[in-house]
Protein backbone atom coordinates (compact mmCIF):
# COMPACT_ATOMS: atom_id res chain seq x y z
CA UNK A 1 0.00 0.00 0.00
CA UNK A 2 1.23 3.79 -0.73
CA UNK A 3 0.41 6.40 1.44
CA UNK A 4 -0.37 9.55 -0.13
CA UNK A 5 -0.15 12.74 1.50
CA UNK A 6 -2.48 14.88 -0.15
CA UNK A 7 -4.29 18.29 -1.32
CA UNK A 8 -6.50 18.54 -4.14
CA UNK A 9 -3.97 21.27 -6.08
CA UNK A 10 -2.35 20.73 -9.71
CA UNK A 11 0.71 18.88 -7.67
CA UNK A 12 -1.43 16.52 -5.51
CA UNK A 13 -3.55 16.00 -8.60
CA UNK A 14 -0.38 14.54 -10.48
CA UNK A 15 0.11 11.79 -8.24
CA UNK A 16 -3.68 10.81 -7.76
CA UNK A 17 -3.56 10.26 -11.66
CA UNK A 18 -0.01 8.44 -11.58
CA UNK A 19 -1.61 5.72 -9.24
CA UNK A 20 -4.53 5.38 -11.01
CA UNK A 21 -3.17 5.11 -14.46
CA UNK A 22 -0.20 2.32 -12.82
CA UNK A 23 -3.39 0.70 -11.31
CA UNK A 24 -1.75 0.88 -7.77
CA UNK A 25 -3.37 0.54 -4.59
CA UNK A 26 -3.14 3.90 -2.51
CA UNK A 27 -4.49 5.31 0.76
CA UNK A 28 -4.86 9.33 0.82
CA UNK A 29 -3.66 11.51 3.90
CA UNK A 30 -5.50 14.93 3.63
CA UNK A 31 -2.38 17.71 3.88
CA UNK A 32 -4.65 20.51 4.91
CA UNK A 33 -2.43 23.26 3.25
CA UNK A 34 -4.63 25.81 4.54
CA UNK A 35 -4.64 25.11 8.22
CA UNK A 36 -0.62 24.30 8.70
CA UNK A 37 -0.40 20.63 8.32
CA UNK A 38 2.05 20.91 5.94
CA UNK A 39 4.38 22.41 8.80
CA UNK A 40 3.84 19.66 11.72
CA UNK A 41 6.41 17.77 13.06
CA UNK A 42 5.35 14.39 12.26
CA UNK A 43 4.67 15.69 8.24
CA UNK A 44 8.00 17.76 8.38
CA UNK A 45 9.26 14.29 9.23
CA UNK A 46 8.29 12.84 5.65
CA UNK A 47 9.03 15.78 3.93
CA UNK A 48 11.28 18.46 4.90
CA UNK A 49 10.64 20.72 2.47
CA UNK A 50 6.80 21.19 4.27
CA UNK A 51 4.77 21.11 0.89
CA UNK A 52 2.73 18.67 -0.40
CA UNK A 53 2.53 15.87 -2.04
CA UNK A 54 5.00 13.11 -0.51
CA UNK A 55 4.45 9.54 -1.27
CA UNK A 56 5.51 6.41 1.94
CA UNK A 57 5.65 3.13 -0.04
CA UNK A 58 5.05 0.54 2.56
CA UNK A 59 5.50 -2.49 -0.04
CA UNK A 60 8.44 -1.68 -1.33
CA UNK A 61 11.50 -4.05 -1.41
CA UNK A 62 14.06 -3.88 1.52
CA UNK A 63 10.95 -1.48 3.58
CA UNK A 64 9.03 1.54 3.07
CA UNK A 65 10.30 4.46 1.13
CA UNK A 66 9.60 8.02 1.63
CA UNK A 67 9.25 10.16 -1.53
CA UNK A 68 8.44 13.97 -1.77
CA UNK A 69 8.55 16.40 -4.66
CA UNK A 70 5.33 15.68 -7.26
CA UNK A 71 8.44 15.07 -10.28
CA UNK A 72 10.37 12.40 -7.99
CA UNK A 73 7.09 10.59 -6.87
CA UNK A 74 6.00 10.30 -10.63
CA UNK A 75 9.36 8.98 -11.88
CA UNK A 76 9.79 6.52 -8.48
CA UNK A 77 6.41 5.30 -9.55
CA UNK A 78 7.17 4.89 -13.13
CA UNK A 79 10.26 2.80 -12.43
CA UNK A 80 8.86 0.88 -9.97
CA UNK A 81 5.81 -0.13 -12.12
CA UNK A 82 7.29 0.03 -15.82
CA UNK A 83 4.77 2.26 -17.11
CA UNK A 84 4.69 5.85 -18.68
CA UNK A 85 8.51 5.89 -19.08
CA UNK A 86 10.60 4.34 -21.32
CA UNK A 87 13.25 1.97 -20.83
CA UNK A 88 16.03 2.97 -22.99
CA UNK A 89 18.32 6.32 -21.92
CA UNK A 90 17.22 8.26 -25.53
CA UNK A 91 13.28 7.40 -24.91
CA UNK A 92 13.47 8.25 -20.72
CA UNK A 93 15.42 11.18 -20.87
CA UNK A 94 12.78 12.61 -23.81
CA UNK A 95 10.37 12.07 -21.28
CA UNK A 96 12.33 13.64 -18.32
CA UNK A 97 13.37 16.94 -19.93
CA UNK A 98 9.13 17.78 -19.94
CA UNK A 99 8.81 16.57 -16.76
CA UNK A 100 11.63 18.88 -15.53
CA UNK A 101 10.20 21.60 -17.65
CA UNK A 102 6.81 21.27 -15.76
CA UNK A 103 8.35 21.46 -12.43
CA UNK A 104 10.90 24.05 -12.66
CA UNK A 105 8.74 26.06 -15.55
CA UNK A 106 5.18 25.61 -15.87
CA UNK A 107 4.23 24.80 -12.56
CA UNK A 108 6.36 27.74 -10.66
CA UNK A 109 5.13 30.56 -13.37
CA UNK A 110 1.36 29.43 -13.20
CA UNK A 111 1.55 29.17 -9.51
CA UNK A 112 3.32 32.86 -9.03
CA UNK A 113 0.17 33.72 -12.35
CA UNK A 114 -2.38 32.32 -9.17
CA UNK A 115 -1.06 34.21 -6.87
CA UNK A 116 -0.35 37.43 -8.54
CA UNK A 117 -3.69 37.36 -10.68
CA UNK A 118 -6.35 35.66 -8.21
CA UNK A 119 -4.93 35.49 -4.43
CA UNK A 120 -2.93 38.70 -3.87
CA UNK A 121 -5.02 41.26 -1.44
CA UNK A 122 -2.91 43.95 -3.60
CA UNK A 123 -3.48 44.08 -7.60
CA UNK A 124 0.49 44.65 -8.40
CA UNK A 125 0.38 45.24 -12.24
CA UNK A 126 4.05 44.46 -12.68
CA UNK A 127 3.92 40.67 -11.68
CA UNK A 128 0.57 40.15 -13.09
CA UNK A 129 1.93 41.02 -16.85
CA UNK A 130 5.32 39.36 -15.90
CA UNK A 131 3.81 36.05 -14.40
CA UNK A 132 0.66 35.83 -17.07
CA UNK A 133 3.53 36.84 -19.72
CA UNK A 134 5.34 34.10 -18.70
CA UNK A 135 2.79 31.47 -18.77
CA UNK A 136 1.43 32.22 -22.62
CA UNK A 137 5.55 31.89 -23.14
CA UNK A 138 5.12 28.42 -22.04
CA UNK A 139 2.07 27.68 -23.41
CA UNK A 140 3.50 28.80 -26.56
CA UNK A 141 6.06 26.09 -25.96
CA UNK A 142 3.76 23.31 -25.31
CA UNK A 143 1.85 24.42 -28.39
CA UNK A 144 4.83 23.94 -30.68
CA UNK A 145 5.49 20.73 -29.24
CA UNK A 146 2.04 19.59 -29.70
CA UNK A 147 2.08 20.37 -33.41
CA UNK A 148 4.68 17.69 -34.00
CA UNK A 149 3.21 15.16 -31.01
CA UNK A 150 0.94 13.48 -29.87
CA UNK A 151 2.22 13.78 -26.38
CA UNK A 152 4.45 15.89 -24.87
CA UNK A 153 7.00 13.49 -25.61
CA UNK A 154 5.69 11.46 -27.99
CA UNK A 155 3.72 8.42 -26.47
CA UNK A 156 1.53 9.39 -23.67
CA UNK A 157 3.75 9.50 -20.35
CA UNK A 158 4.52 10.87 -17.27
CA UNK A 159 5.08 14.23 -18.45
CA UNK A 160 1.62 14.50 -19.77
CA UNK A 161 0.58 13.28 -15.69
CA UNK A 162 3.13 16.43 -14.82
CA UNK A 163 1.86 19.09 -17.07
CA UNK A 164 -2.43 18.43 -17.05
CA UNK A 165 -3.12 19.18 -13.79
CA UNK A 166 -2.01 22.26 -14.27
CA UNK A 167 -3.14 23.24 -17.58
CA UNK A 168 -6.67 22.62 -15.37
CA UNK A 169 -6.47 25.92 -14.30
CA UNK A 170 -5.21 27.90 -17.90
CA UNK A 171 -8.07 30.47 -16.39
CA UNK A 172 -6.51 31.70 -13.59
CA UNK A 173 -3.41 32.00 -15.56
CA UNK A 174 -4.78 34.66 -17.99
CA UNK A 175 -5.09 32.40 -20.44
CA UNK A 176 -7.43 31.13 -22.76
CA UNK A 177 -7.09 27.33 -24.94
CA UNK A 178 -8.62 28.69 -27.79
CA UNK A 179 -5.19 30.58 -28.71
CA UNK A 180 -3.42 27.23 -28.18
CA UNK A 181 -5.15 24.52 -30.29
CA UNK A 182 -2.83 21.72 -30.22
CA UNK A 183 -2.58 22.22 -26.51
CA UNK A 184 -6.08 22.19 -26.41
CA UNK A 185 -6.39 19.01 -28.65
CA UNK A 186 -3.80 17.96 -26.20
CA UNK A 187 -5.93 18.90 -22.94
CA UNK A 188 -9.11 16.95 -24.15
CA UNK A 189 -7.16 13.96 -25.00
CA UNK A 190 -5.50 13.59 -21.74
CA UNK A 191 -8.66 14.81 -20.06
CA UNK A 192 -11.13 11.96 -21.39
CA UNK A 193 -8.60 9.16 -20.01
CA UNK A 194 -10.43 7.50 -16.85
CA UNK A 195 -7.52 6.89 -14.93
CA UNK A 196 -7.26 10.55 -15.51
CA UNK A 197 -11.05 11.76 -14.70
CA UNK A 198 -10.73 9.03 -11.86
CA UNK A 199 -7.17 10.62 -10.19
CA UNK A 200 -8.75 14.33 -10.88
CA UNK A 201 -11.37 13.73 -8.99
CA UNK A 202 -9.49 12.67 -6.03
CA UNK A 203 -10.13 15.02 -2.69
CA UNK A 204 -12.77 17.24 -4.54
CA UNK A 205 -14.70 17.43 -1.18
CA UNK A 206 -12.02 18.23 0.97
CA UNK A 207 -11.49 21.77 -0.40
CA UNK A 208 -13.60 24.49 -1.76
CA UNK A 209 -11.47 26.84 -4.20
CA UNK A 210 -14.23 28.86 -5.14
CA UNK A 211 -14.52 30.47 -1.82
CA UNK A 212 -11.91 33.09 -0.41
CA UNK A 213 -9.33 32.51 2.18
CA UNK A 214 -9.32 33.44 5.12
CA UNK A 215 -6.37 35.81 6.56
CA UNK A 216 -5.20 33.12 8.53
CA UNK A 217 -5.56 30.16 6.49
CA UNK A 218 -3.71 33.25 3.96
CA UNK A 219 -0.84 33.39 5.96
CA UNK A 220 -0.19 29.68 6.78
CA UNK A 221 -0.20 29.23 2.65
CA UNK A 222 1.73 31.71 1.64
CA UNK A 223 4.21 31.88 4.75
CA UNK A 224 2.85 34.97 5.39
CA UNK A 225 4.14 36.72 8.43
Amino acid sequence: MIDVYFWPTGNGKKITIMLEECGLPYNVVPVNINKGDQSTPEYDAINPNNKMPAIVDHGAAGGPITVFESGAILQYLAEKTGKLLPADTAGKYRVLQWVYWQVGGLGPMAGQAHHFLRYAPEKIEYPMRRFRNEVTRLYQVMDKQLAKHEYLAGAYSIADIAAWPWVVRYDWQGQDLNDYPNVKRWFDAVGARPAVRKGADVGKDLANFSQPLSAEDRKRLFNLP
